[in-house]
């Protein structure tokens, strides 16, 4: 019967119900969904339309609290470089001190103001005039620099050891052995604290409850069982009357005001104390099995049980099953469209679209990232949120975002270690779990806060790698003298004491329980490690106690020169680089990578070091075969429209990817940007090798050279100098005899190898020497040029081997003596000009950091349009007109005279410019008009 129907169909109706054409149909339809897909395909971050930082359906942020100025009842030594900023609904708020497990404050009215770094420039992008976050409302309560859990019996005083420098605050957690914060968990609308005081879990919901009378704040807890009373103090109101009304009930009464807590218990287990007519103290008996209670505490009411007790009345002390994770707060996945390159060079950027605009309207500037596998990465962001990006393909046709974290402070650094996702910022180390599989984050939880975090805003939690043998290393900042003065007291030039852990490298354990000091004296590091060796690699930024940008290896118990950094009693010799780079060439150097995969082509294997200010990168060559280590950089020359900070191999697909933002100064297209390193296998015309040998220079190429061009010295400038380590911001160049300026080296000849893919500089008078320039101007064999540059270090100077790297017999010592010193004397130099002053305010930089006109968003000093001529405003109270002697100052010196409204950053082109540069740049300037 069935066979007949189907026979009486007709036979169009066969044909379009026969299977085969039903899945034909059916792969059409989803690739013309595929099609009508909105992608983003580009993103101009100037258009796009950002809502507030603060999320009004997220539960808290991370950030500091400075609450030392709440009035005469109030704690006076009361500030937190680390809290969770609670929103408990009824315009109620408090901050959770992770260090010290206390709340910190309570207030009602405006949550803070939005004035940490990552908050001020969220939507006024290149704004820098942060500061230290205070209550935005009324104060209500308060607890001062004490533990705010103990064992035994309550703490009144700080019992962290003092801090090395004198007069500077303790910084840091409480001794784990005494407490330790374990993290919070996301349940539904609500906040769950998890920590343990003496070896005890606790569990804690904050909250709040309007009574129609006043706010009360709520706190509920679980309690695991414990053999030692534990106390809690809830709040300090100095110079009070204090007042026990039951075992339930505490005021403390001062100026017609009452803080009052109130408890809600089964049975007698615990109890509300007034301690020294000043402290409202929870005291938890011990107990054999696990307790719940919950405290409220208000300001202002009469002190009366009765409200108060109502307040907790129909509270539910039951706790949720945290192990199920809660609902999803960002539904959906924002779709973009990546942007292939074309392989017009070497090396090539693609681009992975950002997901600008997003539902949630939130600015993504990312900052770093780490691979799942070839499909999946997770990348983190200067605003404090993490995001899963997936389909990342060779074409980069569909990627997909999703959000998976928020409210972390300041992160700069992401690591995936076994599927899970680890983010270092100030509040510490984060292991972030997704514990429902519903792709975002539900428990934040605490690796490790052992590392110590001052308050200061520029001690950043710079960097984070992953060590190969387990565990992390760290790198922080020290406290510059930058920003909002709060608690720390100047140190040097340059910096304050800031925490014991501020300027150096440091080594995590692999339980995250254990720390140790690696390396000390950085300014402002940044890491790199290589994943096969374990390598750790380093940069710093140039500034004060550090004159250039230099590269490290970073060895077990090295000393970098910042002595306000050294924690150590006894200070050494600096640990020298691996290599400096000039200033004008990397403004700001950050991290590094090592490509070890094929398909990064001459990079396979290589160090790549990471530029913030230029932008861009630099391969980096490494000689170990002298009594020094020793290294050079040189360009790998592709376009980077955003700064260029974190860099991550994809194990899948075995490319480079690159995060980065702009806030400090730069020279970027954009704000911020993914990027992906690859390689098109055009001719190598980078060096591969570089040696500094007794007698010269010798490099090696990836390409076989064009021999009478590689023959002729007129195709090479050699330069050499030295820096100079002092308080002052950077260092200008100083030659061998010390005197100022740069040294032009003569060349007495050019060798080539018998591959004619290496050429050895004959250089009379090789000395050991913090810096070398070889420019060249040379082509390859099949006719493609090969203009660039490479710089350098010598620590050592070993006797060179040529016969080994392929060259015939070469007498370097005969070909010095027979040089002509005489053909080597400079030119005369041609007179300056606008034109070259131009010129030159590129080449150095100085357009990273001054406007030519009006315009000043993202520079760091004052604009150059009408700059002659004006008066200007120091720092120290004096004033002068801007004639040209304070132009040519302001260059060579510009730590002398600081005008009001701007840091001490720049540094002096003594020795780095001529006088006629000077002279040329000054005439530029001048030629931008003057005020008015």
């Amino acid at each position: 019967m069935n066979n007949l129907r189907i026979y009486n169909i007709p036979s169009f109706f066969y044909i379009f119900f026969h299977p085969s054409v039903i899945v034909c149909l059916a792969v059409l339809l989803l690739s013309s969904c595929k099609e009508e897909e909105e992608l983003i395909s580009s993103v101009n971050f100037e258009e796009v339309e950002f809502a507030d930082f603060v999320e009004l359906d997220f539960p808290y942020i991370t950030t500091s609290m400075d609450a030392r100025n709440l009035g005469a009842s109030f704690p006076d030594d009361n500030i937190s470089p680390r809290v969770l900023a609670m929103r408990l609904g009824n315009e109620a708020y408090a901050c959770f001190d992770t260090d010290m497990l206390r709340w910190s404050v309570a207030w009602t009215g405006d949550f803070l103001p939005m004035v940490t770094m990552a908050q001020i420039s969220y939507k006024d992008f290149y704004e820098k005039k942060n500061e230290i976050p205070r209550i935005g409302g009324t104060p209500h309560f308060a607890t001062g620099q004490y533990p705010g859990w103990s064992s035994g019996e309550a703490l009144f005083e700080d019992p962290r050891p003092a801090n090395p420098y004198p007069g500077a605050p303790s910084w840091g957690p409480l001794d784990p052995s005494m407490a330790r914060w374990n993290g919070h968990y996301l349940s539904g609308e609500e906040l769950v604290l998890a920590y343990e005081v003496d070896g005890v879990a606790i569990h804690e919901v904050p909250g709040s409850r309007d009574t129609g009378q006043e706010i009360v704040f709520t706190r509920k807890f679980k309690v695991a069982p414990g053999d030692s009373p534990l106390y809690l103090t809830l709040a300090e109101v100095r110079d009070a009357e204090g007042e026990s009304v039951s075992p339930l009930l505490g005021n403390l009464k001062k100026d017609g005001k009452i803080t009052s807590a109130t408890l809600q218990v089964p049975g007698k287990n615990a109890e509300i104390k007034v301690v020294d007519n000043r402290y409202l103290v929870l005291e938890v008996a011990p107990r054999d099995k696990e307790l719940t209670l919950a405290v409220g505490v208000s300001q202002g009411g009469d002190g009366n049980s009765g409200t108060l007790e109502g307040a907790l009345a129909d509270m539910e002390l039951d706790f949720p099953d945290l192990k199920k994770g809660t609902k999803q707060r960002w539904e959906g996945e924002v779709l973009t469209k990546g942007r292939m390159a074309p392989d017009t060079a070497l090396f090539v950027t693609d681009q992975l679209t950002l997901p600008v605009p997003n539902p949630w309207k939130r600015n993504v500037r990312v900052v770093d990232m780490d691979f799942y596998d070839q499909s999946k990465a997770a990348i983190v962001t200067f605003e404090g949120d993490v995001w899963i990006l997936e389909g990342i393909s060779e074409g980069l046709d569909r990627l997909s975002w999703r959000r998976f974290a928020s409210g972390l402070y300041e992160p700069q650094s992401l690591a995936i270690v076994d599927d899970e996702v680890y983010v270092f910022g100030k509040e510490g180390i984060l292991r972030l779990h997704d514990l429902n599989g519903d792709g975002e984050a539900d428990y934040y939880e605490n690796f490790s806060n052992i590392m110590a975090q001052s308050i200061e805003t520029r001690e950043w939690a710079s960097d984070m790698v992953v060590n190969p043998e387990g565990g992390f290393y760290i790198s922080k900042f020290g406290s510059l003298d930058m920003g909002p003065e709060t608690s720390s007291p100047k140190s040097i030039m340059g910096f304050r004491a800031g925490s014991q852990h501020g300027g150096a490298v440091l080594k995590v354990s692999a339980d995250g329980r254990s720390l140790a000091m690696v390396a000390s004296g950085f300014r402002g590091p940044y890491l790199g490690i290589d994943p096969k060796t374990g390598i750790l690699s380093g940069s710093d930024q140039q500034g004060h106690h550090m004159p250039s940008t230099p590269v490290m290896l970073i060895g077990q118990g090295d000393y970098y020169g910042v002595a306000a950094t050294a924690h150590r009693e006894e200070i050494p010799e600096p640990t020298p680089p691996l290599t400096w780079i000039p200033h004008a060439v990397d403004r700001s150097g950050v991290s590094q990578v090592w490509a070890h995969s094929e398909k990064m082509g001459p990079l396979n294997g290589k160090m790549v070091h990471l530029s913030y200010g230029r932008p861009g990168l630099f391969q980096v060559l490494i000689d170990s075969t002298g009594n020094a280590v020793q290294g050079a950089v040189s360009l790998i020359h592709a376009h980077f429209p955003a700064p260029t900070m974190k860099g991550e191999m994809n194990p899948g697909d075995g490319w480079m990817y690159i995060t980065g933002f702009a806030l400090w100064g730069h020279a970027s297209d954009t704000l911020s940007a993914l990027l992906r390193l690859r390689h098109t296998g055009k001719t190598n015309v980078m060096p591969e090798k570089l040696q500094a040998r007794e007698g010269g220079v010798m490099i090696r190429f990836g390409t076989e050279l064009e021999r009478e061009k590689a023959l002729d010295i007129a195709n090479f400038t050699v330069k050499r100098w030295n820096y100079q380590r002092t308080e002052k911001y950077g260092s200008g160049h100083f030659r061998m005899d010390g005197e100022v300026g740069e040294e032009n080296m003569p060349i007495a000849g050019v060798e080539i190898s018998e591959d004619a893919k290496a050429v050895f500089l004959v250089i009379p008078d090789m000395l050991k020497v913090d810096q070398m320039e070889v420019e060249y101007d040379l082509m390859a064999a099949d006719g493609t040029a090969m203009k660039d540059q490479v710089w350098f270090t010598v620590n050592d100077l070993p006797i060179p081997n040529l016969l080994a790297e392929g060259f015939g017999e070469v007498d370097v010592d005969g070909t010095i003596a027979d040089f002509d010193f005489t053909l080597a004397s400079n030119e005369e130099e041609a007179l300056p000009t606008e034109e070259l002053g131009e010129e030159l305010f590129i080449k150095m930089g100085c357009i990273a950091c001054h406007a030519v006109d009006r315009e000043t968003k993202g520079k760091q000093g004052p604009t150059m349009k009408g700059l002659y001529g004006s008066v200007r405003e120091f720092k120290d109270g004096t004033s002068m007109t801007a004639d040209e002697e304070y132009l040519h100052e302001s260059i060579v010196d510009p730590g002398e005279k600081v005008v009001e409204g701007y840091e001490g950053e720049m540094p002096s082109f003594l020795g780095v410019l001529s006088s006629r540069d000077l002279d040329a740049i000054v005439l530029y300037i001048m030629s931008l008009g003057e005020e008015g």
